[in-house]
């Protein structure tokens, strides 16, 4: 695509490098998916955009493309990370990486289709109907929640097969919707995933999407342009081995809700400069707890396009009992905020791993260090597994 051209890969094909690779997933065929997060800090615009058109400059404020970055400095080494010198090097970064690590001299493949963002994680099942489906989660205040269907299907006679190495080239993208249910406040409803797909639900070239390929490019863009629910920061992904179509997403806090300015259509909301009202899915003005969603796939498969969710935990403070207070599985005893790492064991507990504060006073009183939990996907009793041994910093 145009869009992924450069004066040093005039086609478009081959990009250098992966960067600031969070969180996995792994494929039935032996391979595994790693995530670009925040690789928008390693560019920098030192003039802002200046002479920029203006669909490429919404474009890197929209991902949070600034005129120093984090600080690193490589675009003062490297014409490839200075945003104003070469404006399309940035799309080349954002997406799931897919490695095989049983042939150590293979490329890896940035697998485009499932969409360019902030990846935290990929989590990767295969549906009843062998459809391949990859949950993914943007990793920012006020970002969505994905999934990826194949189009083709697992072979689960010759797992890795040639034809099931590509299930990830061809398929559709989905963001989700989550919507209140009948009662207001008791953090359960009903959820739609919204296509994006070229050329339909306002993806077209009069709203700034040529064709499919900048759909995917925009990705934020085309999930704000169809209405989807931001979140609050939507981190790792799991889904439930014991329970089909059961998946669980921790939202790790947000500081940046309670306002009346949500994602606006034509894609220009900059990133985190978003302050949506609270909504059924995300209740708090002020997240600083963070809190888990779980939800149920329509007839327990993965490629249904409406599903159940409810809240599964609101972390926090017994002692709070306003608008901010906790759920009732929340204990003296399992205290702890921003969940970050979630998985699943071969019993189907819930591992939990929290990546917040350890500062012990004020709101994170009596929560100790970074801690990782267990919790009982069916009773929904959360205990705490370790804490209080290490200062612990998961991942950023």
């Amino acid at each position: 695509n145009a869009l992924l051209k450069t004066a040093a890969d005039p086609s478009g094909t081959e990009v250098l490098g992966t960067l600031n690779n969070c969180a996995n997933g792994r494929t039935p065929w032996g391979t595994y998916l790693t995530c670009e997060e925040n690789w928008n800090g390693y560019f920098a615009t030192p003039t802002n955009g200046a002479g920029q058109p203006a669909d490429v400059r919404q474009g890197q404020v929209r991902y949070g493309i600034s005129s120093t970055g984090f600080g690193y400095r490589w675009h003062t080494v490297d014409p490839r990370f200075d945003a104003d010198v070469n404006p399309n090097e940035p799309h080349r970064f954002g997406w799931v990486v897919e490695i095989d690590p049983f042939a150590p001299a293979s490329k890896p493949v940035k697998r485009t289709a499932l969409g360019r963002v902030k990846h935290e994680n990929a989590e990767l099942v295969v549906a009843a109907n062998g459809k391949v489906v990859v949950y993914m989660g943007d990793d920012e205040r006020n970002e969505y929640i994905y999934k990826f269907v194949s189009s083709g299907s697992f072979d689960r006679s010759n797992p890795t097969s040639a034809a099931n190495r590509r299930l990830l080239e061809s398929g559709t993208l989905y963001v989700a919707r989550f919507d209140a249910g009948t009662t207001t406040g008791d953090g359960m409803g009903t959820g739609v995933w919204i296509p994006l797909a070229f050329d339909s639900n306002g993806l077209t070239a009069a709203n700034g999407f040529a064709n499919q390929a900048e759909v995917l490019i925009k990705c934020r863009q085309a999930a704000d342009r169809v209405g989807a629910t931001m979140m609050d920061r939507p981190e790792w992904i799991s889904a439930n081995p014991k329970k089909a179509g059961e998946v669980y997403v921790t939202l790790t806090n947000n500081n940046r809700r309670g306002g009346t300015t949500s994602n606006a259509v034509d894609g220009s909301t900059s990133a985190g400069s978003a302050r949506p009202p609270v909504d059924e899915a995300n209740p708090r003005a002020n997240n600083v707890w963070g809190h888990i969603v779980r939800w149920n796939e329509a007839g327990g498969d993965a490629t249904a396009l409406t599903f159940d969710w409810d809240i599964f935990v609101l972390a926090g403070q017994p002692s709070v009992t306003d608008a901010r207070a906790p759920s009732a599985n929340i204990t003296l005893d399992n205290l702890f905020n921003s969940p970050d790492g979630l998985a699943f064991d071969g019993f189907g507990r819930l591992w939990i791993q929290t990546d917040g504060s350890y500062s012990n006073a004020g709101d994170y009183a009596n929560m100790g260090n970074n801690q990782m939990l267990a919790a009982d996907p069916v009773s929904k009793e959360i205990r705490r597994f370790l804490r209080d041994l290490l200062k612990i910093k998961w991942n950023d």
